[in-house]
């Protein structure tokens, strides 16, 4: 999913940073944050290390900027809004998640989850990187929430928290090679909705 986003045929020309900001989320998602230096960047960006270094001060507050691009395109503008369109309830909506996974385990440019990998690659809980992604995963299982809350769940809070580590489990399966890692959690999915009383198709 290493999508810029946008597909109009008239655009106006990309400012310096702009080029930044794409090529860190193209190299971002490819290769993890911390074996992409600014030189890479910037070769990729076509543009001076001043251009860089005039928009973000700092290589974390360009990590940062990749982040809340990761979020807008593939939590709100893939995840959310795509399960909500494949499922009229919510339950289906949260089953959904993993038909799209499966779909994007495909994809040869499937590259897994940035915040995980993020978080995993910083290992600083101090590090303003490191909460971001932390921040970012909690908002996947504020949606997660919304949606156990609609299908009437008691505790949606723990069905959210359950039903992350679902998701997240099968990306990590997804980079061990696991083809049907998607098809495994959404079978678990099933199991859960259903133990709490709720209909599943």
């Amino acid at each position: 999913m290493t999508t810029s986003g946008g597909n109009g045929s008239r655009r106006s020309p990309e400012s310096g940073g702009d080029r930044i900001r794409r090529a860190a989320y193209e190299l971002f998602s490819q290769y993890g944050v911390r074996d992409v230096g600014v030189d890479a960047v910037i070769a990729r960006a076509g543009t001076a290390k001043m251009t860089l270094y005039r928009n973000f001060p700092s290589k974390d507050e360009l990590i940062l900027d990749f982040l809340r691009r990761r979020e807008r395109l593939w939590t709100e503008e893939w995840l959310q809004h795509e399960s909500q369109l494949r499922g009229e309830r919510p339950q289906d909506q949260l089953l959904a998640i993993f038909d799209l996974f499966s779909e994007w385990f495909e994809r040869p440019d499937f590259e897994g989850c940035a915040f995980l990998t993020t978080m995993m690659e910083i290992n600083d809980r101090d590090n303003p990187v490191f909460q971001a992604s932390v921040e970012h995963l909690a908002r996947i299982r504020g949606y997660l929430r919304g949606l156990a809350a609609a299908a009437g769940l008691a505790d949606p809070e723990r069905v959210a928290r359950q039903w992350h580590v679902l998701m997240k489990g099968s990306i990590m399966a997804a980079h061990e090679g696991d083809a049907g890692a998607a098809s495994a959690a959404r079978e678990l999915g099933v199991l859960l909705l259903r133990s709490h009383g709720v209909p599943v198709d």
